[in-house]
């Protein structure tokens, strides 16, 4: 199986339009959403391109193939735009050989704060904007970045898993970072 991750979209039509070009490209079966998909949020600038109804209008060309969960900047409007479930604080994805990818925003549950995860298991979030692909402990920490507005001087990334691997990629095409799964 493999899977096309992406955060923090947070409205901009630009960025959603390169994640559904990359997706397209990847030949991947699903597209991850990890939350903050159509508003801008208070704390950030409004994105050039910012259009949440046609962010809103492009994903929904996907929703049969989509998993999204519920970032801090989601709403019950927001998901009335939406024609696949996105209010979800969690949602897992069940792989080849008892393997488990527990999916969030990462507000709730992070790097840091984990819910109950068995040894080998891999949470997956956004909410940092930074990139990370890496066991810590007994698990993996996997998190595509940001499409919108990346930090600490990352590029615009997103993420893949496939053949029990995870990777952060830059839109350019640099692997950020990759951890075996």
């Amino acid at each position: 199986m493999k899977l096309f991750f992406a955060s923090d979209l947070h409205g901009c039509l630009v960025a959603t339009e390169s994640v559904l070009e990359k997706f397209e490209q990847s030949g991947a079966q699903t597209l991850v959403l990890l939350g903050d998909t159509l508003n801008h949020g208070p704390r950030n600038p409004v994105p050039e391109g910012y259009n949440p109804p046609k962010v809103a209008e492009r994903l929904n060309q996907y929703t049969d193939s989509i998993i999204a969960v519920r970032g801090n900047c989601d709403s019950e409007v927001d998901q009335m735009l939406l024609e696949f479930p996105m209010m979800t604080d969690y949602s897992w994805i069940l792989l080849e050989e008892h393997k488990r990818i527990f999916l969030t925003h990462g507000h709730l549950y992070n790097q840091d704060k984990r819910p109950n995860l068995k040894s080998g298991d891999a949470i997956a979030h956004g909410h940092t904007h930074i990139p990370c692909a890496e066991w810590v402990d007994d698990i993996v920490v996997f998190n595509p970045g940001s499409v919108t507005f990346p930090r600490q001087e990352f590029p615009a990334s997103y993420g893949l898993y496939d053949n029990g691997q995870f990777q952060v990629v830059s839109f350019e095409g640099d692997i950020i970072a990759e951890t075996d799964f």
